[in-house]
């Protein structure tokens, strides 16, 4: 384990937002949304520490019945040495309005399970206590946060028109992961900012903090990839080996997982592919509940999304499916098999064929980790590229193909760039970059005239290989070059 302790990383926005309503010390009914594990939790407890506020009460709501979530409340009412305790939904509602009125901060974790049906009785017995309170919001120094993971049912909750509690929200937040920048910030502290270590674990983790700290507290943050691999998936105490059964894909039911398992296998694959495969595995009938399965996976979990070529109109044809996730992406893609083998095939070579493959799935990662950095650069004013648009990829029917498009408006540049793992490859690529580039131009003639420059990426590019681009014409940018001044 590093000798630096663990800190608090990133979320500086956020952090100072969340203080502000709390130093106001009056009523406010806060929002927070984001993914499990992205921590939600962890930001309040800053929070709340930064703002002097003693007087704290969390629940994390289960997926239970009415009886289940008052035994709930009742054990965590006794943890934070709260004399009180309640019988019903309704008395929860209740002793919230009280306790907020005495200045407690009350945090309702997993909110989105008051969506359910057997629970859904008490956004309305809640909204009785909310607008009392707001009525009188200059007298009572005390407030409500709720927090959820699931997006489209914390939706339904707080901004669905004849939902209860709508428009009674006084502020919202909504938490994605952590930058770049916060993750070289942790890897500063307990590791190195190695590139290919970078690529490894953001592959792997993204921007997802509970993770970082999973591998510093297993000692294995600053570990070689197999290590690193063994500790936190493959061991019987592994932190993180049944993180996707329990946090993503226990929610999930029917043919979800089978198109979840394709998509891993298959980013960037199209409707048409989908359905092909979902009629080889099911037979033709299956075909017709595929928009479904995606409709349901992008807008109630928002585990997948759908991606258009840079310019595209939003109605576009040319849609390509990805998961959201990295550490979604990762499991299934790599992980799932070989951890749920141990019982039955040798430890060491599971743990081979999971780095061989996450290898093969870092090359799509390279692209969006690239793009990320290109935007996180301009926003920051560092760099050589200013960007105006969302660095995105393009490619048509045509077999055109481009890892990313940058485009400066100002300065009126386009870049166009090839991302590959393998730095040797880089000079290989070079004409099918060009050759795309050119028939993108043909088809956006608005781009005549503009500066237009190519360039390749790696996690280390080696002076030869930039040599032999640059006499291509072809900036080399390694990870190394992209994470300089963050």
């Amino acid at each position: 384990m590093s000798a630096n302790p663990w800190l608090f990383y990133g979320r500086r926005a956020e952090r100072q937002q969340l203080q502000r309503i709390l130093e106001r010390r009056r009523w406010f009914f806060l929002q927070i949304s984001g993914r499990r594990r992205i921590g939600k939790t962890a930001l309040i407890q800053q929070a709340l520490q930064g703002a002097g506020i003693a007087k704290t009460l969390y629940v994390q709501v289960p997926d239970s019945d009415p009886a289940g979530v008052v035994a709930a409340c009742n054990a965590y009412l006794e943890t934070f040495g709260i004399n009180a305790r309640v019988t019903s939904l309704g008395e929860l509602a209740q002793l919230i309005g009280r306790l907020a009125s005495e200045g407690y901060v009350i945090a309702l974790d997993e909110f989105q399970y008051f969506h359910r049906k057997q629970l859904s009785d008490f956004c309305s017995l809640l909204q009785a206590e909310v607008d009392r309170l707001a009525a009188r919001a200059a007298d009572v120094p005390g407030g409500l946060i709720v927090l959820g993971s699931l997006h489209a049912e914390m939706t339904a909750l707080l901004e669905d028109r004849d939902a209860p509690l709508f428009n009674r929200a006084t502020d919202t937040l909504e938490l994605g992961h952590l930058d770049t920048a916060s993750v070289l910030e942790i890897l500063r502290a307990h590791a190195d900012e190695n590139p290919e270590r970078l690529l490894f674990l953001w592959n792997l983790f993204e921007g997802v903090p509970k993770f970082y700290r999973d591998a510093y507290e297993q000692g294995v943050l600053n570990a070689e990839r197999k290590p690193l691999l063994n500790s936190l998936f493959f061991s019987s105490s592994s932190p993180l080996r049944n993180e996707a059964d329990n946090w993503f894909l226990r929610e999930l039911r029917g043919r979800y997982d089978m198109v979840l398992q394709y998509m891993a296998n298959h980013p960037g694959c199209s409707n048409a592919n989908i359905e092909a495969a979902m009629a080889d595995l099911s037979g033709p009938g299956e075909v017709r509940q595929v928009g479904g399965y995606l409709k349901i996976l992008s807008e109630r979990y928002q585990m997948i999304e759908r991606r258009l070529p840079i310019f595209a109109p939003p109605r576009a044809r040319s849609g390509r499916y990805y998961i959201r996730d990295n550490f979604l992406r990762a499991w299934l893609s790599a992980l799932q098999r070989p951890v749920s083998a141990v019982a039955f095939r040798p430890v060491d070579a599971l743990i081979d064929q999971a780095d061989q493959r996450l290898s093969e799935v870092e090359g799509h990662a390279l692209e969006d980790l690239t793009g990320q950095l290109y935007e996180e650069r301009s926003r920051l004013g560092i760099g050589d590229f200013p960007v105006s648009e969302r660095i995105r990829g393009y490619w048509d029917r045509a077999d055109v193909e481009i890892d990313l498009v940058a485009v400066n408006e100002e300065e009126r540049r386009i870049r166009f760039g090839t991302c590959k793992r393998n730095p040797q490859r880089l000079p290989g690529a070079v004409d099918a970059l060009q050759r795309s580039a050119g028939r993108f131009l043909a088809a956006h003639p608005r781009f005549n005239n503009w500066r237009v420059e190519y360039v390749a990426v790696s996690p280390t590019i080696a002076a030869e290989v930039g040599a032999a681009l640059a006499g291509r014409g072809v900036i080399a940018q390694s990870l190394s070059d992209l994470i300089e001044g963050l």
